[in-house]
């Protein structure tokens, strides 16, 4: 009788316990076994989407997606022999061991990320190494990787791929588009490997969507070629090309040099020193970086003039040696004269900066500054690039000495972009059209739709003054202006110089920024070309430094689309009177 009522008690006890644990699993902590029985019992896998080409307005790929793999851990299998393949694939893929070491080593998970975006061949080949070496746990999945076919082709505007992340350009500025969505795949296992009738949860990865441009490979390519042989042969810090289409507004090159192969952004900067420096190239210089215009400036001063019928361009003007100031420095010319007699057209010819001033003195200011607003300046061009300058306009009420240095080019500040966009205008008949890079409608990372189903047009000055300025720029480029380098044989040229001084760190340090603005034929104009070159160091200005540059790239263009001469006689407005 004893044995058995010690087996009853004992028997009691047991149920007790499991009467407990039921209790337990059931009312107070229900969730958190199921967690730790799901993650004991299921495997989750990242299935990667594929990103979004970048395409060039013809579809040649400018940012595309090729075979690659990810390289994973599955730290259950891995964590007794960790350190030996840390080992290899901190010599094989350049991975930090000690970090790898930890991954391989984590607890509570099956799955660990040990290197992104590996091409195809290598991974494939680390991996069988590791396998054949008998470590077990490492595998592969798909992970495409960002290939730019064109290196350095229009890389400051594309940008380019982080590990986990876009870090420049259009990549990152359109990131919710380009990248899409990663799927998942959710499989039961047990004993280590996947159930083949288990439960299993499929989400399909969402591919991103391509993003076409307004550019023009072909046209990026030779406009940065030039741009990097002017640079280099003038000993300039840096340069800008911009090439928009007049009647469309939107922009076939953006050429930034120095530039930056895309597949190895940071390929040569070994130093955090280097590493600062190169990061200055990353981006378009033709947005972010705004400098005072100079004489190209003029050509708008005398659109808006020639608007009001204030002049024509026949418009005597006598300019004196140099133009007394109160309270400041005279107003002298690039070059040493007595007092000469030119025209309006004269002057925008030889670009004199005290002509201009005096044809200015003419207008009202406010006038003036509503006239360059309405031109664009002021204001960003908000094409869909991440850090672009508004440049600076004054505001408010102008004084004598502002209208004065304004009217030539000095004393505002400007983008390339924006400047080109301005200059398009006259080429345009008068009508200011919104400069494009995106083809279509497209959202940034900040929620603004862009693109060319967004542009706008507003007419700045009537067709007829905007032809009469088009016929004083034709000057410029003969022989009896200041940038016969800029001619082109065979087709009618409008264009303008510009020589400005630069400001640095709140003053100007004695350097110029030289540029040429114009397009082509000037009769029936196709295409703006704006050349922007930082401090050249060979003592040429805007018609002998950038001038050169106008004239390859323009001359490209009319051959590449077929642009015929329009046969029609250049410009013969009088100089001088």
């Amino acid at each position: 009788m004893l044995r058995l009522r010690l087996g009853f008690i004992v028997i009691a006890v047991v149920i007790s316990f499991f009467g407990a644990r039921l209790v337990q699993l059931q009312v107070i902590d229900p969730g958190a076994i199921a967690t730790r029985a799901a993650q004991e019992g299921t495997d989750t896998v990242e299935l990667p989407a594929e990103r979004g080409a970048i395409l060039d307005r013809n579809g040649t790929e400018l940012a595309t997606s090729v075979s690659g793999m990810m390289v994973i851990a599955d730290p259950q299998m891995t964590r007794a022999k960790a350190p030996e393949i840390a080992t290899l694939l901190s010599d094989e893929l350049g991975l930090d061991y000690f970090e790898t070491l930890e991954r391989l080593r984590r607890e509570g998970t099956r799955f660990q990320y040990l290197a992104r975006r590996v091409p195809a061949t290598k991974a494939t080949a680390v991996v069988d190494s590791l396998t054949e070496q008998g470590y077990k746990g490492v595998s592969t999945q798909r992970d495409p990787i960002r290939d730019y076919p064109g290196n350095d082709v229009a890389a400051n505007i594309v940008g380019f791929l982080g590990e986990d992340e876009p870090l420049a350009g259009l990549e990152r500025t359109f990131n919710a588009q380009l990248a899409g969505t990663d799927g998942k795949a959710r499989y039961q296992v047990g004993g280590g490997n996947r159930i083949p009738l288990g439960d299993h949860n499929v989400t399909e990865a969402r591919d991103g969507t391509d993003l076409q441009l307004t550019l023009d490979q072909d046209v990026q390519w030779y406009a940065q070629r030039v741009l990097r042989n002017a640079v280099e042969s003038s000993g300039s810090l840096s340069g800008t090309v911009v090439v928009e289409e007049v009647g469309s507004g939107e922009l076939l090159a953006l050429a930034d040099y120095p530039t930056y192969d895309a597949n190895k952004p940071l390929d040569g900067a070994n130093t955090p020193e280097e590493v600062e420096k190169r990061k200055t190239d990353l981006g378009s210089r033709a947005l972010s970086d705004p400098y005072e215009p100079g004489s190209v400036e003029k050509a708008l001063t005398f659109a808006s003039l020639l608007d009001q019928g204030l002049i024509t361009p026949r418009t005597r003007i006598t300019v004196p040696p140099e133009l007394e100031r109160a309270g400041a420095k005279p107003i002298g010319d690039h070059w040493d004269h007595d007092t000469i007699r030119l025209t309006a057209a004269g002057v925008l010819a030889r670009s004199s900066n005290i002509g201009t001033v005096l044809a200015a003195r003419e207008s009202d200011k406010q006038k003036l500054a509503d006239y360059l607003r309405a031109f664009g300046l002021g204001q960003r061009t908000d094409i869909g690039m991440r850090g672009e300058s508004a440049g600076i306009l004054p505001q408010g009420a102008w004084s004598d000495g502002s209208r004065d240095t304004i009217a030539f080019g000095q004393g505002l500040s400007v983008n390339a972009v924006q400047m080109a966009a301005a200059i398009n205008t006259i080429a345009n008949g008068g009508v200011h059209v919104d400069p494009s890079l995106i083809k279509g409608s497209a959202t940034t990372d900040t929620g603004q739709q862009v693109g060319t189903d967004h542009v706008t047009t507003r007419r700045v000055v009537s067709e007829q003054a905007a032809r009469d300025t088009a016929e004083m720029m034709e000057l410029v480029p003969q022989s009896d202006g200041v940038a016969p380098a800029a001619a082109i044989p065979g087709y009618r040229v409008a264009g303008k110089t510009g020589t400005a001084q630069r400001v640095v760190d709140g003053r100007y340090d004695g350097s110029f920024t030289v540029s040429f603005a114009g397009f082509a034929p000037a009769d029936a104009p196709r295409f703006t070309v704006y050349v922007v070159l930082h401090r050249p160091q060979n003592g040429l200005g805007g018609g002998g430094n950038a001038g050169p540059v106008f004239a390859k790239v323009m001359t490209y263009l009319l051959n590449k689309y077929g642009v015929p001469s329009t046969g029609t006689t250049p410009s013969t407005l009088p100089v001088e009177w």
